[in-house]
């Protein structure tokens, strides 16, 4: 049975969640001319595919539980599914040895799919822990993490697929998912707007997972991403320690946003030639940083207190005015060593070969996919956060909470300028829990490869790490596979040290 998502111009309220309808309202009041379009995404056409086509069906029926420490209208998860797919690794030469899945979550109340594809490790899967990879945006995929950063193969100018000797399912295996709904091959006719309302379908996800492949399920499981996921990774981690059910062991976060106001205050320093790299920013426009910094975090801090969308709203784009859009758009905004090679994609001409390779017939095929075409970054998902408040909201208080209980990695490329390692550092320094003062005041020491090079500089004090990866950008396992491969194997093995 085909359905197809209606056009933007048959948005109504009449598609909206109960939930959303209430935000809606709210929206209204506070800004009258306010158009859905841009808080809420539209549908994106697809064609959902019969369940003979699938090789596993999960029902929510089957799992125990609930969302009891959520505010979901879900009790239980009934009205979920997960639709599973044996790929074969032969049709689409991506690691041929290695066991692979994908498919969807279905939220058959809301209408949501995320799309997942699943990779075994390397070496031993009845060992290895599981890691979970999410891309930022928000709105950006992960099969762009896949083929670009830390995925089996990558996509090359001839569209043609190149082993990676550094993937990180070499000791692990990985799971990547696109979210949130309406995310690279994922869609939805009810829209997501803020990470608290993701974080629910993650978990139900992940709950989904691990009931229907129990071989994974003792294993240790660790959530990674970068960018944006300085976002979803505490509140989604928060979650799942709150919820129970899985056997979450670890984080790792690189080059995140997190704690916006903190990191308000990196920028300067990394444009100005005070981050390791030549400034990128004239001196006219340094300076304007500096004047402008405390008005940007008395407004961001504002956010933090009161959490109301339109405080929020207007922080974010007081201060991305005086500290993002200041950046040279003919200059890589993820790696302030060099120049934007392909501004239509991200300024890496690699993500235009990638969609190009995942938008085959015989691809979307061989995987299940639904939408009709691919996107790695969906700019109208990435709006509606914007403007639903959520980049500025304090995601950063939720991991005081994590260290009570498991290891955070924050991780960061020194050549990005976005999310750049100041900034990074900055909050983890900043971060308010029993270690802090200990934490603080600790040197960076180096990191070194088995040749005696070092990939990094590392500080940490029980269960909290930072790493500051010399020589990458943005895209840490792009731009250092080897030091991350050997940062991730060690800090999974609980060896990651100075």
């Amino acid at each position: 049975m085909a359905a197809h998502a209606p056009t933007n111009d048959e948005i109504s309220i009449d598609m909206l969640t109960e939930t959303g309808k209430a935000h809606w309202s709210e929206i209204k009041a506070a800004l009258p001319d306010a158009k859905m379009a841009d808080f809420f995404v539209k549908p994106r056409k697809h064609s959902r595919r019969p369940d003979s086509e699938w090789d596993h069906i999960v029902r929510g029926s089957e799992i125990k539980g609930s969302f009891a420490a959520m505010d979901d209208g879900h009790e239980g998860f009934d009205d979920y599914a997960l639709r599973v797919k044996a790929v074969d690794p032969s049709k689409l030469n991506v690691d041929p040895n290695v066991k692979q899945y994908s498919g969807y979550l279905d939220d058959n109340a809301s209408g949501k799919h995320l799309f997942f594809w699943f990779f075994e490790s390397r070496n031993d899967p009845k060992s290895d822990p599981i890691i979970l990879w999410l891309n930022g945006g928000p709105g950006c995929s992960s099969m762009t993490g896949l083929f670009m950063e830390l995925g089996p193969s990558r996509v090359n100018r001839n569209i043609d697929l190149v082993y990676n000797p550094h993937a990180w399912n070499s000791n692990a295996s990985v799971i990547f998912l696109d979210q949130p709904a309406n995310t690279g091959f994922s869609y939805s006719t009810s829209p997501v707007s803020n990470t608290v309302s993701a974080s629910k379908d993650v978990y139900a996800f992940l709950r989904m997972w691990f009931q229907q492949f129990p071989e994974y399920s003792e294993l240790p499981f660790h959530l990674a991403g970068e960018s944006y996921a300085g976002h979803y990774i505490p509140q989604f981690a928060s979650d799942i320690l709150a919820q129970g059910g899985l056997n979450l062991k670890s984080v790792l976060i690189g080059n995140g946003l997190t704690d916006p106001k903190t990191q308000y205050a990196g920028y300067r320093p990394m444009g100005c030639g005070e981050g390791g790299y030549k400034a990128v920013l004239n001196r006219n426009t340094c300076a304007q940083m500096a004047r402008a910094l405390p008005g940007c975090q008395r407004a961001v801090q504002s956010c933090y207190d009161t959490q109301n969308t339109r405080t929020c709203v207007n922080s974010a784009s007081s201060c991305n005015s005086y500290f993002l859009n200041v950046y040279p758009s003919s200059r890589n905004i993820y790696d302030v060593r060099y120049p934007c090679e392909d501004r239509a994609n991200l300024c890496y001409s690699i993500v235009g070969w990638i969609s190009r390779w995942l938008n085959q017939r015989a691809v979307i095929q061989a995987l299940g996919a639904e939408v009709d075409n691919f996107q790695s970054c969906n700019s109208a998902v990435n709006r509606a956060f914007f403007n639903n408040g959520d980049w500025s909201l304090p995601y950063h208080r939720k991991v005081p909470g994590l260290l009570e209980k498991i290891p955070v990695l924050i991780y960061a490329g020194d050549a990005d300028y976005i999310c750049n390692w100041v900034g990074n550092k900055m909050w983890a320094d900043a971060l308010e829990w029993p270690g802090k003062s200990e934490f603080a005041s600790k040197p960076l020491k180096d990191v070194m490869l088995t040749n005696g090079t070092a990939y990094g500089q590392l500080k940490s004090h029980k269960n909290f790490a930072f790493l500051r990866v010399l020589k990458a950008g943005h895209l840490v396992p792009y731009d250092q596979p080897e030091g991350a491969l050997v940062f991730l194997n060690k800090w999974l093995a609980g060896d990651l040290k100075e």
